[in-house]
Order: C-alpha cells, then structure tokens, then sequence
C-alpha cells in the first residue's frame, strides 16, 4: 500500500492540482452544513497545496442526485462553510466540466481555491464514463485522492481521472487511512482484536473469514449473533434474524474451528418487549432468551468478557455497534466498550459510519487512535479486496 503522498510533493506553484475530496456533508432546511467533520478533514491536504503555490480545484459529489442537478443538493453552503475554515475566497464553479468552469480554472492565480459542483449531478461520474473523466482531467495538471469514503468506487473522479492525469497522489487524510489500516491488517502489534458487530451478517462475512487468519480474537456482536444463536439451535424470540442467515453463521464457525483466530459470540443479551426506549428489559442467558422479547444489546457478563480482551489487546479494530446505541436503554454495550478502549492503552481503529457516530454520542471520539472517515471502504479494506480508488494512485 506504499502509495504516493502528496507530502512528497512540493513544486505545486502555478499547478492546477485536481483535489477529490469528500464534502458529502448533512445539510439543514435553510441550505446551511449542519456538520463540517468531513470539511475539516480535508483541511490539511487543502492547506498544503495552496502554501505551496498550488491551485486547488476541490471536486466532490453530494447526496444521490442520480445523475441530474437538483438545487437541494447543491455545494455553495460547502463553499461558503470553506471560505470560513480556510480564511480566504473560495469561488464556486457553476459546473464541474465545461467551457465556463475551464475559464474559471484557467483565470486561478497560486493559492486560489475553486469548489467544482456537485459531480453526481452528471451520470458520468458514477458510470465512470471516459469522456466525463476527459471532462474533469481537463482542469489538472496534478491529481490527489483524499476522499476515503468513496474510493471503494470505480467512478470517474476516483478512478477515471487519476489514469489520466500524473502524478496521482494520495492526501493526508488517505496516507493516515493506509497507514492505520495497512498497518492494523498487515503489520500489526498483537495480540489483535476485532470487535465486528452490526445488524446484517451478509455485509460483515467477508470480513470475518478474512480476520480469521490475520487476527487473535474476533468478539462478536449486535443483532448478526442472532443468527449463530439460530445455527446453535436456540430461542432467539423476537430479535431481528434474515430467513437463511444461520447457515453462513454454521460455516463461519466451522471455519473458526481450524483458523488462528478464537471467534467468540456472547454469553448473555439484554432483552426487550418493545423496541423503543422505555420498554421493559432485562439481561437473560443467550440460551433463555423469551419468546416474546428481543435482543437488543450484549449482556452484563458480555460486556466484562468483551472489556477483559480489549485491555489486554495490543491492537482493537472496531466496526459495528455491539446494540442499539441510538437508544440510551439499549447502548450499554457499545458505550462500556467505547470507555474501556479510551483507558486502554492500545492502537484502536474504528470503522466509519455508526461506530463513529456511537463514539461520538458518548464523547469519546478524541480518545480513539483513529477513525475511519470511510465505512463501506474500511469494510472493504477489512475484506481484503483492492480498492479502485486506490489503486489508482502512484506507487511511492
């Protein structure tokens, strides 16, 4: 994964440096950025190029406009949230390809920063379309990755671009990525934990026939354990369960049998009558589980397994809450093992989407050693599969 960074780049003066970023950001009702998190990620790779006299032509997509411009879905709040981290202007191209935006490009001075248009409001992007690729390489005379989130992806920015336009180099939120999950996977300090958890096996069974070799201990978690609680032949009750899912579940832990890693499932569940806050729970042997409740979250002696093999962990890799963290009666799990991975002293790298957005509801996030901005790419990543986006890059 020694890919091209763009730290190995100095001479950016009076370069068009084409900047894939991602400001996929939730927006409120009056159009402002309700959240900046991905804005400031980026920050540090934007920062470099203009100090170094580098023009930034930023390119990013936003929602799922599936392939026509749609005004609620426009980047200028981007921009205008931008402006205001960086300090300076930041134009706003009314388009990201075309005789206009290539003005736009062309009158940038060094250290300019331009913010193309959303690039999903063109079919081309997510097809991957070689003209549209042409389009946006047009405008670079540098090409640097620093979207993580989409480079699971062969679309045109990710992939089409970095093929025509050389060098193509990672940015510094992609080099901290492979270097945490690069590391985590193929060098890392053990014992390894992972803690796979979630709510469908299907997305996570990849990963852990993966894991089986590369890690120590894999502790599972979330409403995908019903699932071997199933193949084992128990009462689940209520809990959430896909017709079919046991029989993955069997041959995961037939595989488990002969592979290095122990794969451990929980003892107990808490258990509830609704799924809402307030409703009556109680924590129950995985084996005594009611006909008439669900599980909802790991049990109490789960929790002090689970937070025995994380303090002894050299190395945690976390992707999935362990319950249903959104609702405080069910979030125990998740967030006692959230608190023992901030006192632990160990490298601890969480998977993006829900588990960063658990960490971050019980303040933790800053304690963590890394937190991927990607959540399908880490799961990818995990699964062993090449990533286009990445691939796409120079070697360093």
């Amino acid at each position: 994964m020694a890919k091209l960074s763009v730290s190995q780049l100095q001479d950016f003066k009076g370069k068009r440096v084409f900047c894939r970023v991602d400001f996929n950001v939730p927006l409120n009702e009056d159009g402002s950025v309700r959240d900046d998190t991905r804005i400031r990620a980026a920050l540090p790779t934007i920062e470099h190029i203009i100090k170094q006299g580098g023009r930034a032509v930023l390119a990013s997509h936003l929602g799922r406009p599936k392939g026509k411009a749609q005004d609620s879905m426009r980047l200028k709040p981007v921009a205008a949230r931008l402006s205001e981290l960086l300090g300076q202007p930041v134009a706003m191209a009314p388009d990201c390809i075309g005789p206009d935006v290539e003005a736009l490009v062309d009158h940038m001075e060094d250290g300019d920063v331009v913010l193309l248009e959303n690039l999903r409001f063109h079919a081309g992007e997510e097809k991957n379309d070689p003209e549209f690729a042409q389009a946006l390489a047009k405008l670079a005379d540098v090409y640097v990755s620093d979207a993580f989130g989409t480079v699971h992806r062969a679309h045109a920015s990710t992939a089409g671009v970095p093929a025509l336009v050389k060098p193509a180099a990672a940015g510094l939120l992609i080099e901290k990525e492979l270097k945490y999950l690069g590391e985590s996977m193929e060098n890392p300090q053990r014992p390894v934990v992972a803690i796979l958890a979630g709510k469908k096996i299907d997305t996570k069974i990849a990963v852990i026939k993966n894991l089986l070799n590369k890690v120590d201990t894999i502790l599972l978690g979330g409403a995908m354990t019903f699932a071997f609680m199933k193949a084992k032949g128990l009462e689940i009750g209520k809990s959430y369960f896909d017709e079919g899912t046991d029989t993955v579940a069997k041959e995961i832990m037939a595989m488990a049998g002969s592979a290095q890693a122990e794969l451990v499932l929980p003892v107990d569940t808490l258990v509830a009558d609704a799924f809402q806050a307030g409703a009556k729970t109680k924590v129950v042997p995985v084996d005594q589980i009611p006909a008439d409740m669900e599980g909802v979250d790991i049990g109490t002696q789960t929790i002090a397994q689970y937070c025995e093999y994380v303090k002894n962990a050299k190395t945690v890799v976390w992707n999935g809450p362990v319950g249903v963290f959104e609702i405080e009666d069910f979030a125990k799990g998740s967030r006692a093992i959230a608190e023992c991975l901030a006192e632990a002293d160990n490298i601890s790298i969480l998977g993006g989407g829900d588990t960063a957005a658990a960490v971050a509801q019980f303040g933790l996030a800053d304690k963590m050693s890394h937190i991927s901005t990607g959540g399908g790419a880490s799961l990818e990543f995990m699964e062993g599969k090449a990533l286009p986006g990445i691939e796409a890059l120079d070697e360093a």
